[in-house]
């Protein structure tokens, strides 16, 4: 549930901070006093795109915070524990910077996060009904997804899509074989050759690093072999040679320390020099013992070397990554190997098909299921707004064949009225019914949401009377599950509102800010009457709005005594 929303410098909003209650809170003003900005902050924080142009002009960033309480939040935690995000118990905290060149910056419960972790957090909280919604209810694809979501079939529809692209990848791969099969037949030749050339090198892992050394040591061995010879006559044998020398001076400094200790740790070092120097004379003897001039060991390093350097040439690598390449040409001659054998991939292809149809079959007998009980729970909602003997059925039409989206079309026919055929909704010609059956598709679908917040973004539009009446009283009954908030212009609605929010135009020295007051008493009743009297309101029309709001209180009271009934006899 949301607790609360900070807005700072977002469009015509200077400083707004809000909190919020459970059950149903609408928000009313004047046309433009910026009602639906609030829905857009909202949703910015939700992870909406944003734009430059949301930060309130003479600024240089606008910034939105909300907290929510994640109390029955489950799966929320339990994501927000997945990807590090997790705050204090049962809170959720979002804030989102946008500033004057364009740059956002998302934060969960003072975590940096990125703006799709923000969107898919937003997505365990809030749904928002836009004044526009009814629109994309016209395309199939929503009236689709709808029904899958309304059954829980998300994600064996994804399964269904995912089977039916891997079964025409196949297919496409299949088809393509026999127009593509003389050059298959070439390119396994040139990788078949590939293969064996470098099989024959036989370059092992490391083996060209280990030759270069080598031929670097044989190149040289003589010179090595002179310099190691030289260092140790210097050292050892030679006639001047500075063990000999080391060891006499060593030899009269020990005698010397009898006379003077001072000359004891001289003679420390004279000693471990000359340790280290016997230790290294010992070393050249053994090192000159050992190397080899080998004039046909270099000759035969000298071929090695050529023959890798060849082979790197020609398929244009780095001699050291022959053995890879070795490794990738094996792989993929098996592929092409397995491309000129068509009845490999027929057979494939099949499995792929029968996998599919298994899990649309799976996906169809679902939607039978619950399409009838969505046609039923929004038929009833039609008879609610004022659609008398108005029908609403989920059609499912089986396709020749079968597609991503299963093997049958979901179309959506409406009848206004008794004794009219059902329609394609998207045939619907009237506005105000197209609204209201609309709404009556968004509550039916929303009192089994697993979303703790609706947000009605103007979706009354086109409706009025006693059917506005109806509607607010629907949009009660459904804050009785969620807390639900509502941006509306009829009076109807509003009066029947738990809390009450007034956004209205100020025009300051920093230009026009909007402002938003709660609304209690004589407030509401003033907020209300403007709704029903516009410009100019009389001692008649506040009468109205007293009446409207105690007729709201009356209702409420009236159904929450019928339903302690209902459950006393149960």
């Amino acid at each position: 549930m949301l607790k609360s929303l900070a807005i700072r410098d977002f469009v015509i909003v200077d400083r707004v901070d809000l909190e919020f209650g459970p059950g149903f809170t609408v928000l009313t003003g004047e046309t433009g006093a910026g009602k639906s900005i609030l829905i857009d902050a909202l949703a910015m924080v939700l992870g909406e795109r944003s734009d430059p142009g949301v930060v309130r002009q003479g600024t240089n960033r606008a910034e939105i915070a909300a907290e929510f309480d994640l109390a029955g939040a489950a799966a929320l935690e339990a994501w927000l524990a997945v990807n590090d995000l997790a705050g204090d118990a049962d809170v959720c905290l979002l804030r989102r910077m946008i500033d004057v060149s364009g740059r956002s910056r998302a934060f969960l419960n003072g975590h940096s996060c990125t703006l799709a972790q923000l969107r898919e957090a937003g997505e365990f909280l809030v749904d928002i009904y836009g004044q526009h919604a009814h629109q994309s209810l016209l395309r199939p694809v929503a009236q689709r997804s709808l029904l899958d979501g309304y059954g829980g079939l998300d994600a064996t529809a994804n399964e269904v899509a995912q089977r039916h692209r891997h079964w025409r990848e196949l297919a496409a791969q299949f088809r393509a074989l026999d127009q593509d099969a003389a050059r298959v037949e070439r390119e396994r030749d040139e990788v078949s050759f590939r293969v064996r050339e470098l099989e024959v090198l036989q370059l092992a892992e490391g083996e060209w690093e280990a030759l270069q050394q080598d031929h670097e040591r044989l190149a040289h061995a003589a010179s090595l072999l002179e310099t190691a010879q030289t260092a140790f006559d210097v050292l050892a044998e030679g006639d001047a040679a500075c063990l000999p020398q080391l060891s006499a001076v060593t030899v009269r400094v020990s005698r010397a320390v009898d006379h003077d200790p001072r000359l004891r740790d001289v003679l420390g070092l004279l000693e471990s020099a000359q340790n280290e120097l016997q230790e290294a004379a010992h070393s050249l003897r053994d090192y000159g013992s050992r190397i080899d001039l080998d004039p046909g060991r270099l000759a035969e390093v000298d071929r090695r070397l050529e023959a890798i350097h060849d082979a790197a040439r020609k398929y244009r690598v780095a001699p050291a990554e022959l053995p890879e390449l070795l490794q990738r040409s094996r792989t993929q001659l098996e592929t092409l190997t397995a491309e000129l054998d068509p009845e490999t991939i027929r057979r494939e292809a099949a499995k792929a098909w029968e996998a599919y149809v298994d899990a649309a079959r799976e996906l169809s007998e679902q939607r039978q299921r619950c399409a009838p009980q969505l046609s039923d729970r929004v038929t009833g909602a039609m008879q609610e707004l004022a659609m008398a003997g108005g029908r609403f059925e989920v059609a499912l039409t089986a396709l020749d064949e079968g597609g991503a989206q299963g093997l049958e079309e979901v179309e959506f026919r409406v009848s206004a009225h008794s004794g009219l055929p059902l329609r394609p909704l998207a045939k619907v010609v009237s506005g105000g019914e197209l609204s209201r059956i609309s709404l009556a598709i968004q509550t039916a679908t929303s009192e089994l949401a697993n979303i703790p917040t609706l947000v009605f973004d103007e979706v009354d539009a086109g409706i009025g009377g006693g059917v506005a009446e109806i509607l607010g009283r629907m949009l009660k009954n459904l804050g009785r599950k969620h807390q639900v908030m509502c941006v509306t212009h009829l009076p109807q609605v509003a009066a029947c509102g738990d809390d009450h929010w007034r956004v209205a135009k100020t025009d300051t020295d920093a230009g026009l800010v909007s402002e938003v007051t709660g609304l209690r008493g004589k407030s509401r009743v003033e907020e209300i009457a403007r709704m029903l009297g516009g410009v100019e309101i009389t001692p008649t029309t506040r009468k109205h709005a007293e009446e409207m709001l105690a007729l709201a209180r009356q209702t409420q009271k009236r159904e929450k005594g019928e339903k302690r009934g209902e459950t006393g006899k149960t």
